[in-house]
């Protein structure tokens, strides 16, 4: 089933569901944990709840939103959630802590991860910025740093704080900071700052973002909930992009201090920059991923020295739903 099968189908859902009189009795507790608060970079879950898309598929599913003190894979594994959001890195390296967390599908081809830089100081590509102090927070200096030191030659003297604000950037036009390029923008324009992103993932980043991810539990006990859950949320991304009112609505019950106009901007990157579609999902493919991206993403992170080369990396996804989705070989 591609793009237009899934739009189309989520698109009649309204009509199908009166139809169809699916009974609440009849569907399947799920609960599934998205990394942050409801934002649009969860649009697709968001969807598939607000239009009917899940229940169609017998679930009845629960979203409850991550933060900065929500532990998601603990969770996941301590049965308090039998999904959840995650990324590539935080997969494999469960294999190499004997946790038992599968990725199922991918819906970020690109992770939305960046580095800030101020317009017009000569910040114009990663290369530019060797030497260059750069604000990364702990998660980030554990993840893609390691890479841009492999990759670009950045060394550790070039870390400096980072206190999540924009505070300190904006006061100093030298300043290079993490950044998230679907939000990015929206803030340092408000605040009047001409800024580019540097999208780490348009300079070689290969990390799968925005995973769902289960239990090896869950998949040898319901394959069928699994697959399920991959085809719904996945005809929910369609659903969104095509009409995000319904499901910025949920968003906003879920998330009230978000606006609408940070929803916009963030559903139009995420278009503008291929978030969800490019490279293998070009053609419309929500949730694609492949062995071969899998394994060259592996292999940088072992030439990162943060993964052992002997990992068992194949443990951490599961491609067998992804390709009853999209019949891909």
């Amino acid at each position: 089933m591609h793009s237009k099968t899934l739009l189309a189908t989520a698109l009649g859902l309204s009509f199908g569901l009166t139809a169809i009189n699916i009974h609440a009795a009849d569907l399947t507790p799920v609960t599934v944990m998205t990394t942050w608060y409801a934002q649009a970079e969860h649009g697709g879950l968001y969807a598939a709840k607000a239009l009917g898309i899940y229940e169609k598929h017998g679930l009845d599913v629960t979203i409850n939103m991550g933060g900065p003190q929500v532990n998601n894979v603990q969770l996941l594994m301590g049965g308090r959630s039998d999904f959840t959001m995650g990324y590539a890195l935080q997969s494999l390296n469960a294999v190499s802590q004997g946790i038992p967390l599968v990725t199922v599908a991918a819906y970020f081809q690109k992770d939305p991860q960046s580095l800030v830089v101020h317009q017009g100081v000569g910040h114009d590509s990663l290369a530019d910025l060797k030497g260059k102090g750069i604000r990364v927070p702990t998660a980030g200096r554990v993840a893609y740093w390691p890479w841009l030191k492999a990759e670009y030659g950045f060394d550790d003297s070039q870390l400096r704080p980072y206190d999540y604000s924009f505070g300190p950037f904006i006061a100093d036009k030298q300043a290079i900071q993490q950044g998230y390029v679907t939000n990015d923008g929206y803030f340092l324009g408000k605040a009047g700052v001409e800024a580019n992103s540097l999208l780490l993932a348009n300079y070689g980043w290969e990390a799968y973002s925005s995973t769902l991810d289960t239990t090896r539990k869950m998949l040898e006990d319901n394959p069928e909930l699994v697959q399920s859950m991959v085809t719904a949320t996945a005809e929910g991304w369609a659903a969104y992009f095509e009409n995000p009112e319904p499901a910025n609505r949920l968003i906003k019950q879920d998330n009230p201090e978000m606006e609408d106009e940070l929803l916009a901007y963030s559903t139009q990157k995420m278009q503008d920059e291929g978030i969800l579609l490019s490279g293998d999902a070009a053609d419309g493919q929500y949730g694609i991923m492949t062995r071969t991206r899998w394994e060259s993403f592996f292999n940088d992170m072992v030439a990162a020295g943060t993964l052992p080369a002997d990992l068992d990396w194949e443990r951490a996804f599961d491609l067998r739903f992804v390709q009853a989705l999209y019949d891909q070989p």
